[in-house]
């Protein structure tokens, strides 16, 4: 009898207990093609990264696509747990736990090609037109300052074919995310124009998981782990290589 009280108080141990990684993470990102984009292989560079870093964690998971607004929402209300791709800023602190930063997204400035443009600070803009994707965060400082001649668009084809027409003086988008939608457009947009140096900012990519979660703390401290383990040993670089990073 006393081996068989043993197993059972095992087993009632272990079914008490529930496994690391047996609740399932519901991730969710916006469509922000390279990073977030169900079309592409893994998810999108962010999304492979993010679930590879929270399956090393221990966790299971898995993705959903929606509009940014409701991403946000569904975070904050926790019915998503993991908003993948975050950049940081204080009022989101009140929904989220936010990670290290996994990623960096640079932002760039495009012009027409063939025209003399120079600029080394904010202020050196305010007499151009620049196209802007309506709803879009760049920078603070870019966002906030309201001397900027600012052309709302609806996305960022939109942007870059008005620039390309002459009908804006500058676009502006992430170096990758422009690199990236550049390839499908026409040929006689892709020539005539070029990305412009200095970048415009910078901004760190996050996860952030919802303070609805009861272990959303320890949750960001297994990824942040995880993701210096990927660098050590690179599995991190790869990816970026099999994004064409």
């Amino acid at each position: 009898m006393r081996p068989l009280l043993c197993v059972l108080g095992l087993l009632a141990m272990m079914l008490a207990t529930p496994a690391l990684g047996a609740d399932r993470l519901r991730l969710v990102a916006d469509n922000w093609p390279p990073f977030t984009d169900t079309n592409m292989p893994g998810g999108g560079l962010a999304t492979s990264i993010v679930t590879t870093a929270l399956t090393r964690a221990g966790y299971t998971s898995g993705f959903e696509e929606v509009p940014w607004a409701r991403a946000l929402l569904g975070v904050s209300e926790g019915r998503y747990d993991v908003l993948i791709n975050a950049w940081h800023n204080d009022s989101r602190e009140r929904i989220g736990q936010f990670s290290s930063a996994y990623l960096t997204n640079r932002v760039r400035l495009l012009q027409r090609k063939g025209e003399a443009f120079r600029y080394r600070r904010q202020s050196d803009l305010y007499s151009y037109s620049i196209a802007v994707v309506r709803g879009y965060a760049y920078s603070p400082a870019f966002d906030g300052d309201s001397r900027l001649h600012k052309v709302p668009v609806r996305n960022f084809s939109s942007a870059v074919r008005m620039l390309a027409a002459g009908r804006v003086n500058l676009a502006v988008e992430d170096e990758y995310v422009a690199r990236y939608n550049l390839q499908r457009e026409p040929q006689e947009v892709r020539d005539g124009v070029m990305l412009v140096e200095p970048p415009l900012g910078e901004n760190t990519l996050h996860i952030l998981v919802s303070l609805k979660h009861p272990e959303h703390a320890q949750i960001v401290e297994r990824f942040e782990r995880a993701i210096a383990a990927m660098k050590a040993d690179g599995s991190y670089a790869r990816l970026l290589r099999q994004h064409g990073f």
